[in-house]
């Protein structure tokens, strides 16, 4: 009795959160939009109020964490449709069939079935996505083979080995994730604003976006790379990078971590940045070989060219360059925008990346935190899970600024709402007003200066 006196509020926290997990996983569908913002929004009060919870255990934090994702284990996801795709490129490899050099609605068309479901898949997908060829890098492809290789005959089945490698490696960046923490002097419980974010569970386990196992392997570089294992580091950020390829923009960061001791510049520290270098893309290369053909390279690139020329959802920058465009062109720019926000992101690396000294972990996650952040900002395209990065990124750092967008960035969902779907660009408006607006403040407080032990101070007073 005394237990549960002393602990009721997290205990009714939790039961509360499960209810919703439970509401949301199976009463819910995403053209729900005012029900589901509801249960997001009560979802977030309770992620707010656990967190800040300073007499709740490690091992309770990460026992509920389990939980909130055992919650969704056996469903199919209702709000993405992205894992049929997932599904129908596992089988394509498991049937000995290169998912890069093959449109799956060429297949339907033709009234082939290269797999098993091939019908129910494709319908699953969309046209959209079946009439393009895949982008998923290889070490996500062996996540979709596994998935095959074990349930090849059932969707609900391939939905659940998928979600247990994504549960498994959100296990893995608590682990590395809390110790990376303490190297820091910060309080390790902080990786749970990562693993009790409702944005993260909903999006991940839920929807079966694989940005965890991105972020596990990206978790497990930077701890290796604080302990100065150099090769190891460069090996594991590969397999990051060729998960999702957003990793891949924080490889100019490093210059300084390499290069800059002491504050000095130290030459003979080049070999070793150049080793790193090429352990990570001699891996990327050699992850790639398997499937290799003369077509693999004009049609991952063609994919990959797609975000940048036809794609727009919940973008901000661009929407307002866009409206300009049609101000005096009378037409979507998105082509010619779409080639010149790479470019912009790429200056801004590179001021990260030479004018700012990254050689200290602070400084470098910081960089990194806004280096991708400025990527977004000026991108056609921002799906809710694409912001799982910054979040990760933001228990390391002093900003906590993507806390707040996990938040907002449940206005995106109201397209789906609508028949046709289409964006109100007044909600999107609001979203990345509040954003910018709760950026700015965090960039001009005092706090932004603190050392490593005066936040770990004040994050021992104030729970998480």
């Amino acid at each position: 009795m005394n237990f549960i006196k002393k602990n009721s509020i997290p205990l009714f926290i939790t039961l509360l959160s499960s209810v919703l997990y439970y509401l949301l996983a199976y009463e819910v569908e995403r053209i729900q939009f005012f029900k589901l913002a509801s249960i997001w929004i009560f979802l977030f009060l309770g992620y707010y109020i656990l967190n800040k919870q300073t007499k709740i255990s490690t091992n309770y934090y990460l026992s509920i964490a389990i939980l909130f994702r055992l919650i969704f284990i056996a469903i199919i996801p209702n709000l993405s449709q992205d894992f049929y795709r997932f599904i129908w490129d596992g089988r394509m490899i498991f049937e000995g069939f290169n998912p890069y050099i093959y449109l799956p609605e060429n297949f339907i068309a033709e009234g082939n079935s290269p797999v098993k479901q091939a019908v129910e898949l494709y319908a699953g997908m969309g046209e959209m996505n079946g009439s393009h060829f895949t982008n998923y890098p290889p070490v996500n492809q062996l996540c979709f083979f596994i998935a095959a290789l074990l349930s090849n005959e059932s969707i609900l089945g391939g939905a659940i080995v998928m979600r247990s490698i994504i549960i498994f490696a959100d296990i893995g960046i608590f682990y590395f994730g809390s110790k990376l923490l303490k190297n820091m002097n910060k309080n390790p419980n902080l990786i749970f604003l990562y693993l009790l974010n409702p944005l993260i569970i909903i999006e991940h386990t839920g929807n079966l976006h694989f940005e965890p196992v991105m972020l596990f392997f990206l978790v497990w570089s930077l701890y290796n790379l604080q302990k100065k294992k150099w090769i190891f580091a460069g090996f594991l950020l590969a397999l990051s990078i060729n998960v999702k390829l957003v990793p891949f923009l924080f490889l100019p960061l490093f210059f300084y971590w390499f290069m800059k001791k002491d504050n000095k510049f130290q030459w003979n520290q080049l070999k070793r940045l150049l080793l790193f270098y090429t352990v990570v893309i001699f891996t990327s290369i050699a992850l790639f070989l398997p499937f290799f053909s003369s077509d693999l390279i004009n049609s991952y690139t063609n994919s990959i060219g797609l975000w940048f020329r036809n794609f727009e959802f919940n973008a901000s920058f661009y929407y307002i360059i866009r409206e300009i465009g049609y101000l005096f062109r009378g037409y979507n720019e998105i082509a010619i925008i779409g080639k010149i926000a790479p470019v912009l992101t790429i200056l801004f690396l590179s001021y990260l990346s030479f004018f700012k000294e990254n050689n200290s972990f602070k400084t470098l996650v910081n960089s990194m935190l806004l280096g991708l952040s400025f990527y977004y900002f000026t991108s056609t395209t921002i799906h809710p899970w694409y912001i799982s990065p910054l979040i990760i990124l933001s228990v390391f750092s002093t900003y906590k600024f993507p806390l707040i967008w996990s938040l907002i960035m449940i206005l995106s969902y109201q397209v789906y709402a609508n028949t046709p779907w289409k964006e109100n660009l007044w909600l999107i408006s609001i979203e990345y007003i509040i954003l910018y607006g709760y950026l700015i403040y965090e960039i001009k407080k005092p706090t932004q200066n603190l050392s490593g032990k005066n936040c770990y101070e004040k994050e021992k007073e104030s729970g998480l």
